[in-house]
């Protein structure tokens, strides 16, 4: 069974721009896709192609159970797409629960020695793309999932598909647009081709940790609390020798909450916090979330007792999580984020 490499990690590694005629792998690291939602798929097939790719779908799609595959089979054709030269990015469906079996079962040293491809998504894919920055200073795209794809994006963001095709070197500021969805999900099965996504409330960043403006500036890197926190002491999520390798600035992170509530997410943000994950960090971005307070606790303020120890600023309510629209983050790119209260943006580097 592949382990983890042992040797040091090279310095961050960027994919090379997509161009039209390029292929993206379709797969499910995680969860597949039910015989009565592939009408949806199909939609946002269409649209990567429309684009100008190839797309190269594999074998493990099932939606019938919690996992498209065995954890064998999702390892061996996920490593096989991200080491195919051929092959420009790769991007699943969606998240999913159990990703966290692939880990020991990929090909780390492969993958370190491959030509940098884009891998996408968010959610449970959170479990394998900190993971695969952090250990083979590959960026990643913390970005929409390809079922998300056929969404319209909102001004002020981009779409995963803008990112993986932009320049190395290229510079990009994105504006929160001030709105978001308040509840629920489009139900795919009754509206396959839906591409307007509902953002009904209004609502801007926040500061948990005190007044005043924010600028800070770090490589990004981060992911979902709920599957992040069980990797945490482990060879997978060593932020520091990362940050030590690739950013004596400091780390801009960010985390977002899927849906445990506010006593849960207190306690792996605690933890995370005592096993150093955030030991780096200028700042940390916190994602909207919809997931439940607990009756003496918010998400904000759960947010603030784990995370406030670390004295630097803490802004919530930012578009990069589970609550729609999404705002597309490069782990490892170079960042800055500011927040006044006219303005929030947050810019990265494509070194």
């Amino acid at each position: 069974m592949p382990t983890p490499p042992s040797t040091p990690s090279p310095p961050l590694r960027y994919p090379a721009p997509l161009r039209p005629g390029d292929r993206i792998g379709v797969t499910a690291p995680s969860s597949g896709v039910p015989a009565r939602l592939r009408a949806r798929l199909d939609v946002a097939l269409d649209d990567v192609r429309a684009r100008g790719y190839e797309v190269v779908v594999g074998a493990c799609l099932d939606g019938a159970g919690h996992l498209s595959a065995p954890a064998a089979e999702r390892a061996a054709e996920l490593t096989a797409m991200l080491c195919d030269p051929g092959i420009r990015a790769v991007v699943p469906p969606w998240g999913g629960e159990t990703a966290i079996d692939l880990l020991p079962r990929l090909d780390w040293d492969r993958l370190r020695a491959a030509e940098p491809t884009w891998l996408v998504g968010f959610s449970d894919l959170s479990t394998l793309l900190t993971p695969l920055t952090l250990r083979t200073g590959t960026a990643t795209l913390h970005g929409n999932n390809l079922m998300d794809t056929p969404y319209a994006v909102p001004d002020g963001l981009l779409s995963w598909l803008d990112v993986v095709a932009a320049p190395r070197g290229h510079r990009f500021t994105q504006v929160p647009p001030g709105r978001h969805r308040s509840t629920g999900w489009d139900d795919y099965a009754a509206d396959p081709g839906v591409r307007t996504c509902t953002l009904d409330a209004v609502g801007r960043w926040t500061r948990l940790d005190g007044t005043g403006d924010v600028a800070a500036s770090g490589r990004l890197i981060g992911g979902c609390v709920e599957t992040l926190c069980h990797l945490t002491g482990t060879p997978y999520l060593d932020t520091t020798a990362f940050a030590r390798r690739t950013a004596p600035e400091g780390l801009l992170v960010y985390v977002e909450a899927s849906g445990d509530d506010a006593f849960t997410i207190c306690r792996a943000l605690h933890g995370m916090r005592l096993a150093g994950f955030f030991d780096q960090a200028t700042a940390v971005l916190v994602g909207r979330t919809a997931a439940p307070d607990a009756p003496s606790l918010s998400q904000h303020e759960a947010v603030l007792d784990a995370l406030g120890p670390l004295g630097v600023p803490l802004l919530a309510d930012v578009e990069c999580g589970h609550v729609p629209p999404f705002l597309p983050l490069v782990n490892g790119a170079r960042a800055h984020v500011v927040h006044t209260a006219e303005r929030s943006a947050l810019t990265q580097m494509l070194e």
